[in-house]
C-alpha cells in the first residue's frame, strides 16, 4: 500500500491560477460570505523556510509535525529522522528512528510528561522519545503486524488523554483506533475498513478536545468523525464532511488541530488548511496549489503556536510556511 493516494489536478478556487498571480494573490484566505457567495482576501505567509536535502536542517518531504510548550517544531520527514526547529525555522538538533528501510514515521504528538510520541508507521508501533531524542524502549507499544489487540497494520498517529491512556490509529487492512492504559495494556478498539459510520479509510490523524472527545480525520472518506471514548466502547457523537473542492468540502484531510474552539484541517488533496466551527461550518481556507510562497503542494500537517500562528508542512515543496490568520 502506498503512503499517498494518486490525485488528479484539481481547482481550488474559481479564479484561474493566472488571474490570481496577476492580482498578486499568491496566497489566499477564502472566507464564507453572505448570500451563499465568497469573498477573497490576500493573506501572505509571514515566514517561509526550508530547502530540500539531506543535511541537518534540510527537509525531504516533511510529513509529521508537533509543537511543544516552547513553540519548538518537531518535524519528521522521509529520511526517517526527526528534526527540531525554532518557530523561526532555525535548526536546533535532530535524530533518526531505529529503522527506516520499510518506511518512515507519519505521526507525532506530545505525551502528558513532555515526551514525544512517534507513529512508527511501517514498523507497526508507537515509539516514545525524550524531547532530546533519547529512545525510551520500555514505553514502546506494538511492533507486531496483525489484527489482534495490541497488533497493528500501518500506524498513522498516537495521542494520550488526561488520564494517561494512549490512542493509536492505523490504516491498511484494519483501519481502526486502539486504546491502551498508561502502562500499555490493551483496553478497547473501534473501527474497521469501510465507508459507513464507525468505519474508516485511513484515519490519518486523531486529536482530543477539552471535553475528552476523540476527533478523527477520516482521510480517504473525506470527513471527520467524533467519538466519546470515556467508556468501555467508543460512541459516535457527530460527523461531518463530504468530498469536494468548495469551501466546507474536504479532500484527504491529513491533519486536524483543535484550537480556540475551532477545527483546522490540513487537506492534502485540496492543497490548503481549512478552518471550521465544531459543527462543520467552514470559516475559510488558506492556500492554493503551487510552488510560490503562499502556495502549497500536498501539505501533510500543521500546528498552531502559542501566538496563534499557523505552521504548515508544505510537504512536496519541502518547506514550512507560517501564516497569521
Amino acid at each position: 500500500m502506498t503512503d499517498s493516494p494518486a490525485l488528479p489536478t484539481i481547482p481550488t478556487v474559481e479564479l484561474s491560477r493566472r488571474q490570481l498571480l496577476q492580482l498578486g494573490l499568491g496566497s489566499l484566505l477564502l472566507a464564507a460570505g453572505g448570500c451563499g457567495g465568497e469573498r477573497i482576501a490576500a493573506t501572505k505567509p509571514d515566514l517561509v523556510w526550508g530547502r530540500r536535502g539531506l543535511p541537518d536542517g534540510r527537509l525531504q518531504k516533511p510529513r509529521a509535525v508537533a509543537i511543544d510548550k516552547q513553540d519548538r517544531l518537531f518535524i519528521a520527514d522521509m529520511t526517517g529522522r526527526i528534526q527540531v526547529f525554532t518557530p523561526e525555522g532555525e535548526y536546533l538538533y535532530g535524530w533518526s528512528t531505529p529503522e527506516s528501510f520499510n518506511g518512515k514515521p507519519s505521526g507525532l504528538a506530545f505525551a502528558n510528561d513532555g515526551n514525544l510520541l512517534v507513529a512508527d508507521t511501517h514498523y507497526f508501533r508507537m515509539l516514545v522519545y525524550s524531547p532530546e531524542g533519547k529512545l525510551l524502549p520500555e514505553r514502546t507499544i506494538g511492533g507486531i503486524n496483525g489484527p489482534g489487540p495490541g497488533e497493528f497494520n500501518f500506524v498513522t498517529d498516537c495521542q494520550q488523554d488526561r488520564e494517561g491512556n494512549y490512542y493509536i490509529a492505523e490504516y491498511g487492512e484494519y483501519d481502526r483506533v486502539q486504546k491502551f492504559s498508561p502502562d500499555g495494556k490493551f483496553l478497547m478498539q473501534w473501527g474497521s475498513h469501510g465507508n459507513d459510520l464507525l468505519q474508516f479509510v485511513r484515519p490519518q490523524k486523531i486529536a482530543l478536545d477539552a471535553d475528552g472527545l476523540m476527533w478523527v480525520a477520516d482521510a480517504c472518506n473525506h470527513r471527520v468523525q467524533v467519538f466519546d471514548v470515556s467508556g468501555s466502547e467508543a460512541k459516535l457523537v457527530k460527523h461531518w464532511g463530504v468530498e469536494g473542492t468548495e469551501l466546507g468540502q474536504l479532500r484527504y484531510p491529513y491533519d486536524i488541530v483543535l484550537h480556540g474552539g475551532h477545527v483546522y484541517l490540513c487537506e492534502y488533496g485540496n492543497h490548503r488548511v481549512q478552518k471550521f466551527r465544531p459543527d462543520g461550518e467552514s470559516l475559510g481556507a488558506w492556500g492554493v496549489n503551487g510552488r510560490r510562497d503562499g502556495e502549497l503542494y500536498q501539505p501533510w500537517g500543521c500546528v498552531l503556536d502559542s501566538r496563534g500562528r499557523l505552521h504548515v508542512l508544505d510537504s512536496y515543496n519541502h518547506r514550512v510556511q507560517r501564516a497569521v490568520l
